[in-house]
């Protein structure tokens, strides 16, 4: 039998690639990602980071501490384009700075963003300055979430909350309970309605929201998507998530 050597021949071309790191217990996040940039040329990869219930600001510092071996994982010795950190509260509790020190750490040479950074660029972007603020959260962390918004210069003009303290029962919400729900909250006064989290399953029902209230609607992982797309030049014809994609 003769044995013969053939040359590969490789890609010349390559997508960006974006690399999630995704709560353990999150039901919803990947799913968003993947409806919106299915039809794109993006590689996606995902890994997932250990979450300690109940979601407190120390129990959200303490699962940030794995950031950097959970995003070297993820194409070990490979660049990535984006590194994105999906969780909402825990970038607020331990800071973007230190969240973006931690991911740079294992991938030098990626663009990194999160839920509340994505937020308020949205928000900026949007020239909205009076949010009402709906998060799911506890209360303790529901006003530290609070909190964030009013440091980053925004006024809250009305806030409601679940008062939920583990992560895995938040991506338990009935949808079309959270769309009942938040199409009768208070927006006197309000630019837009920001929903907190990343577990909630708030993206497939924004567009339905935005026409119900007359209102911007944004949500975490509508603004994370959005600036994921925004760092690697790909977010142009995104249709059915909202006004701020458009």
């Amino acid at each position: 039998m003769n044995s013969t050597k053939i040359e590969p021949k490789y890609i010349s071309k390559s997508n960006p690639r974006v690399g999630l790191i995704a709560l353990a217990s999150d039901f919803m996040i990947e799913r968003d990602f993947i409806n919106v940039i299915k039809d794109r040329e993006i590689d996606f990869f995902v890994n997932r980071i250990e979450c300690y219930n109940p979601l407190t600001k120390e129990n959200l510092i303490k699962m940030s501490d794995k950031v950097t071996s959970v995003t070297k994982d993820i194409l070990p010795d490979q660049d990535i384009d984006c590194v994105v950190y999906g969780c909402t509260s825990g970038t607020i509790a331990a800071g973007y700075n230190s969240i973006k020190q931690k991911v740079k750490a294992a991938k030098p040479m990626a663009q990194v963003t999160t839920p509340s950074t994505a937020a308020i660029k949205a928000l900026k972007k949007l020239n909205i300055k009076k949010l009402s603020l709906f998060t799911p959260y506890s209360k303790k962390l529901n006003h530290e979430v609070m909190g964030y918004f009013k440091s980053e210069g925004f006024e809250i003009t009305s806030n409601s909350y679940f008062d939920i303290e583990a992560d895995y029962d938040i991506g338990k919400v009935d949808q079309n309970y959270l769309y009942d729900v938040l199409s009768k909250i208070d927006l006197n006064g309000a630019d837009a309605l920001f929903v907190s989290c990343t577990a909630l399953p708030v993206l497939p029902i924004i567009d339905k929201l935005e026409k119900k209230l007359n209102t911007i609607v944004l949500s975490s992982n509508q603004t994370l998507i959005w600036d994921t797309l925004v760092q690697i030049n790909k977010n142009n014809l995104v249709e059915g998530f909202g006004k701020l994609f458009r």
